[in-house]
């Protein structure tokens, strides 16, 4: 309930009313049952966008630290996150990725829409990064389809100073990767489904892909003080390999 309140009444009229969002293909997205929201991940705001112009409740898997803070402002946050269909995760401990991919399997079966960003991390330029294979495997051991949305900035305006871009969502027709069936744990086979929603993700956003993981760029950026550009260029195969990596299609 606080979720429709949140989305129609509290946040929802402000936001739209501020950054009018706007959103094409939403009819894409399957009127019932489970299915994977993979988007593209600009900025932190990203999670309020897509849900706010879709009808089904979507929800997002958040780190812990979200749902466990201490004091009046951890009990707000708490029911914030909850209220807004966060699923807190734990990213700290040894097995954080399969925990993540767990919780991801057990909301799918419940026939709920799962948001995900397959980069991991926000991208550290504007440019699409190369996606993790948990998006893969939980596809294929609930079945569900991978519908790919991307966030694409359409214009921008200053509040005190700092840039806000206005978004478009555009979402993609679902993926059905039921020729895959019974091969999850299959790293080639989970590496190139990844790869196919990635690049569906890279049509509709019109963003470069680079064949690097955005949390490895952002790693390099802090540890040197490069730029993302000179982290991508220093780390990046040369252009001839490159061009022989991009994320294709496989559908066919």
């Amino acid at each position: 309930m606080f979720y429709w309140f949140l989305k129609f009444v509290a946040i929802g009229p402000i936001v739209r009313l501020v950054f009018r969002p706007q959103v094409t293909g939403a009819e894409n997205v399957p009127r019932t049952g489970a299915a994977v929201l993979a988007s593209n991940h600009l900025s932190a705001s990203d999670w309020v966008f897509m849900p706010l112009m879709l009808r089904r409740r979507v929800t997002f898997l958040a780190k812990a630290e979200y749902f466990t803070s201490p004091g009046v402002k951890g009990f707000l946050q708490r029911v914030f996150f909850s209220g807004a269909g966060q699923v807190p995760i734990d990213r700290s401990s040894a097995d954080a990725a399969e925990a993540a991919l767990a919780t991801g399997v057990r909301i799918l079966q419940q026939g709920k829409l799962l948001g995900i960003y397959p980069e991991g991390t926000r991208s550290p330029d504007g440019r699409l990064f190369r996606g993790k294979t948990g998006v893969s495997r939980m596809t294929l051991e609930t079945g569900c389809p991978v519908v790919p949305v991307a966030m694409v900035p359409v214009s921008s305006f200053r509040v005190l100073g700092k840039k806000i871009e206005r978004v478009r969502v555009v979402v993609g027709e679902p993926l059905d990767f039921s020729r895959y069936e019974g091969m999850a744990g299959d790293r080639f086979v989970e590496r190139s489904i990844t790869d196919e929603i990635m690049y569906e993700i890279m049509l509709l956003s019109g963003q470069e892909y680079v064949d690097l993981y955005g949390a490895k760029v952002k790693k390099s950026m802090e540890t040197t003080g490069a730029s993302a550009v000179e982290v991508v260029g220093k780390l990046q195969p040369p252009a001839h390999e490159t061009a022989d990596r991009l994320p294709s299609s496989l559908a066919g």
